[in-house]
């Protein structure tokens, strides 16, 4: 049995608790837990909390880490609350004229909706594209056929960029059916257009390496893959796509600004450069100081040997699966999994059963201890570094229970 990369005994985790929901939230390291609580302990003693090492410290380390996961630079990342508030910077600062076009595949998250869609009144419009044949979202969600490996998303995004297209905006990985988008192939066709690729990175950020070239900007939380509490997370931006960008306006994004020999109200500061131009103001410390710790564990243990880790439980799950009510859809994942198209989270399409059986299914699975979860006619299942192949065989002997 190989080892996973993440040892399960760095996590507060129990054979009564089976937790293959990351996509929806991740579990907290125990480390992690230690540095909140010995942060919270400084700030009991406010005399204890450092200038240098914490307020200054702690976010410089947290930019460092992040920019190691992405292969990037420190000097790109803003940190953010959230995946929202990152595309709300970018969506806000960008430089709009009326009849300008957000491009996005049909069915986002609404994360990487509201954004855009906020813009109508600056004259901006927000066009969906399906990616598939069958492909349905909204209140016919239910009744969309699922991805298959014979798709070709990127072909359909492309096709439709046009001459007012300005930003496409895409999940890497989609929340919902799991299909993972080719983000070179988008980039390049972005690149070539004069368009810009913004990217909602949440469903794969820890659990899948990324390759940021032709991109404009990649925005995630941390409470997913990242293996930290809701309420931090960051953007990454390139260089050129920032310098565009409106500056957030907070004291901390200009030159200066914790140089408290210089008076604080002499405002003949220019804007900074880096990614804290965006950035919306004092760091939670608190939350920074955990996002930090999970990042240094997901770096230590290495992103690809995760995603490596993560595809071969998926495998060992759907082999499992021949033979039962499930094979067919099985060898649907399969196909994708193959061809690259999956993150970390495998998602069984109901079929036509419909919601009630998928409700009744996940309800089943919570009495069994094995805690998964459901969008938009999916069950999704997902496998991260510090998962075993012992909790794939009890998923299939579950699965191999029910009906799908």
């Amino acid at each position: 049995m190989t080892a996973p990369p993440l040892n399960p005994a760095l996590f507060h985790l129990d054979k009564e608790h089976l937790w293959v929901m990351h996509c929806s939230e991740g579990p907290v390291p125990r480390a992690t837990l230690r540095v909140v609580r010995s942060f919270m302990l400084k700030e009991l003693r406010p005399w204890e909390v450092c200038w240098e090492e914490d307020f200054q410290g702690i976010p410089a380390a947290l930019r460092a880490e992040a920019a190691a996961l992405l292969g990037g630079r420190a000097e790109d990342i803003s940190l953010s609350p959230s995946t929202s508030t990152g595309l709300v910077t970018v969506a806000q600062g960008f430089s709009w004229v009326p009849g300008d076009e957000v491009l996005a595949p049909l069915g986002e998250f609404p994360s990487n909706a509201w954004p855009w869609l906020a813009l109508k009144a600056r004259g901006v419009t927000f066009r969906e594209v399906p990616l598939w044949t069958g492909h349905r979202a909204g209140a016919e969600a239910w009744s969309s056929l699922p991805p298959t490996a014979e798709a070709d998303p990127e072909a359909r995004l492309i096709a439709a960029l046009g001459p007012r297209t300005r930003v496409l905006a895409v999940s890497w990985v989609r929340f919902q059916d799991g299909l993972k988008l080719d983000l070179q192939r988008l980039g390049k066709a972005c690149r070539e257009r004069g368009v810009h690729l913004v990217v909602d990175g949440i469903q794969a950020a820890g659990t899948v390496p990324v390759e940021l070239t032709d991109l404009s900007a990649f925005a995630t939380g941390g409470h997913k893959g990242l293996l930290a509490p809701q309420g931090m997370g960051f953007l990454w931006t390139e260089a050129g796509f920032r310098q565009s960008l409106s500056p957030s306006g907070t004291w901390l994004s200009v030159e200066q600004a914790t140089d408290f020999s210089r008076p604080s109200t002499d405002f003949a500061r220019a804007w900074l450069p880096d990614g804290r131009v965006l950035e919306p103001g004092g760091p939670n410390l608190l939350q920074a100081s955990a996002l930090l710790e999970s990042l240094r564990l997901l770096n230590g243990a290495g992103v690809a040997a995760i995603a490596t880790h993560a595809a071969g439980l998926q495998a060992r799950l759907l082999d499992a699966l021949e033979g039962t009510t499930w094979a067919a859809e099985g060898r649907r994942l399969r196909r994708l999994l193959m061809a690259g198209r999956l993150g970390s989270f495998l998602a069984f399409h109901h079929g036509g059963a419909g919601a009630d059986h998928l409700q009744t299914l996940l309800q089943t699975g919570y009495q069994r201890g094995i805690f998964t979860s459901v969008r938009e006619g999916y069950l999704r299942v997902a496998f991260h570094g510090f998962h075993t192949e012992a909790d794939v065989d009890r998923i299939a002997t579950w699965l191999h229970g029910s009906a799908s």
